[in-house]
């Protein structure tokens, strides 16, 4: 019997199947899952996590910490026990941490192994070893850490710990999420206050999870910027934490279910942090029907059932104020712009083009690919829609639409399949697993009822 090559690509064909309709529920959020599990391990004791994405970003961050001494285990689908080793008491890896596709894994690691008295090499995949990682060594480094990068800042990357590391107060040149969490994730163990001043809000997961395991964390607004202290040598406690559904994974069913003539269905369990909920703000600008449905706090997350029908929408200039709170998804919201009626004009997206891949570049490629009119600009793109028509889709004679290992580039070109009059075959539905692994049949299932 011939062996099947793991490195062989896995094309496929997405059709229009009509309306979406029923009721389903997305995975964990990742960028939760990924601090659950970090924290959990510097708690000391036994924490327990419900609705972890198991996605292989996530169960990356899981084999990292192991590596460094927490016992992290699977106890069933989407839960988790881990018993932690406490904040200073990583171990030394035996090994090379292998990071896979995740950059949120490599960015928040490198914080916490710069305060603690170990060195990391961390590897990854083509796609992660392309993206530069200078931003969150520039801040570490001023803390003490030490750095041997490949060329441009890449991986693979060994991080030497500073011992003790030094306290420092550092305002992001750049929104990111990630570069702030290192930061913080650094001053745990750092003696003194370790700031960091954000002139444009990002997501808060960090903070919000930092403080519901006992950290002494603070945050200030002063003159529309946000000022966010840590006192370092903390001692977290053990949680019972749940997940809610990640808005991004919802992203794909929401917009499609816009689009799809006749689809009427429900998205459970979906955090809406507002630093994360952007994209359902500009749909509904746009003119979609979007209504939430039981609202209520989970873990000091807000959370809602989502409500999606079909509906008409309306090409709108998107307010690049609400960029960092729907950075992962543009590439879907560009699908929408698609078919929308009128101009849609996006700014400010520069972050994009240093996402798994170029996000601006492959998402104006592959939309022209499937029949869209797109112009793509430094800093965005601007979409003439089809006022609601069907995509052309791409015919079967023409070379399938290049993904470049960037899950959210095939499930948004799949979410254009399926609003489309040929279809569109993208080259590689792969990489969809590291962050949504069953993203196929959850659509199957709506678009059968």
């Amino acid at each position: 019997m011939q062996a099947t090559d793991p490195t062989a690509m896995h094309p496929r064909r997405f059709v229009a199947s009509g309306p979406l309709r029923g009721t389903i529920r997305v995975p964990g959020d990742k960028s939760i899952s990924h601090r659950a599990i970090m924290l959990s391990a510097l708690a000391v004791g036994e924490s327990r996590i419900t609705g972890l994405l198991e996605g292989e970003d996530v169960l990356s961050t899981a084999a990292a910490m192991r590596a460094m001494g927490a016992q992290v285990e699977r106890t069933g689908e989407g839960e988790w026990r881990v018993n932690g080793v406490g904040v200073g008491a990583l171990l030394q890896p035996g090994q090379a941490l292998d990071m896979g596709n995740s950059g949120t894994s490599t960015r928040l690691l490198m914080g916490l192994v710069a305060s603690h008295p170990i060195t990391a090499t961390f590897i990854g995949d083509a796609s992660l070893s392309k993206r530069p990682m200078g931003r969150v060594m520039e801040p570490l480094a001023q803390m003490g850490a030490e750095f041997t990068a490949s060329d441009g800042g890449t991986l693979p990357l060994m991080v030497r710990g500073a011992q003790p590391a030094v306290p420092i107060e550092y305002r992001l040149p750049v929104a990111s999420a990630q570069v702030k969490s290192a930061v913080l994730l650094a001053g745990l163990n750092t003696r003194g206050i370790t700031t960091v001043i954000e002139p444009v809000p990002t997501r808060d997961h960090s903070e919000r999870m930092l403080r519901g395991f006992g950290a002494d964390l603070t945050v200030e607004e002063n003159g529309g910027e946000r000022i966010i202290r840590i006192r370092g040598e903390a001692d977290l406690s053990p949680q019972q934490i749940v997940v809610p559904g990640d808005p991004s994974s919802a992203a794909f069913f929401v917009v499609a279910a816009l689009l799809a003539g006749g689809s009427d269905c429900v998205i459970e369990n979906v955090g809406l942090n507002p630093t994360r909920a952007a994209l359902f703000t500009v749909l509904r600008q746009m003119g979609g029907q979007i209504e939430e449905l039981n609202r209520r706090e989970v873990g000091g997350e807000p959370v809602a059932d989502l409500r999606v029908r079909h509906s008409a929408l309306s090409g709108i200039e998107v307010d690049p104020a609400l960029a960092p709170a729907m950075i992962d998804e543009f590439p879907v919201l560009f699908v929408a712009a698609s078919l929308a009626s009128g101009r849609t004009v996006t700014t400010g997206l520069e972050e994009l083009r240093v996402k798994e891949s170029d996000r601006l570049a492959v998402m104006a490629s592959a939309l022209t690919a499937a029949g869209a009119r797109v112009e793509e600009r430094e800093d965005g793109l601007v979409i003439e829609g089809t006022g609601g028509d069907p995509l052309p889709g791409t015919s079967t004679d023409r070379a399938p639409v290049a993904t470049h290992l960037d899950h959210r580039i095939a499930m948004s070109m799949a979410v254009a399949g399926l609003v489309s009059r040929d279809g569109v075959e993208v080259d590689d539905t792969r990489p969809i697993a590291t962050s949504f692994p069953n993203f196929i049949a959850l659509l199957e299932s709506l678009t059968a009822q």
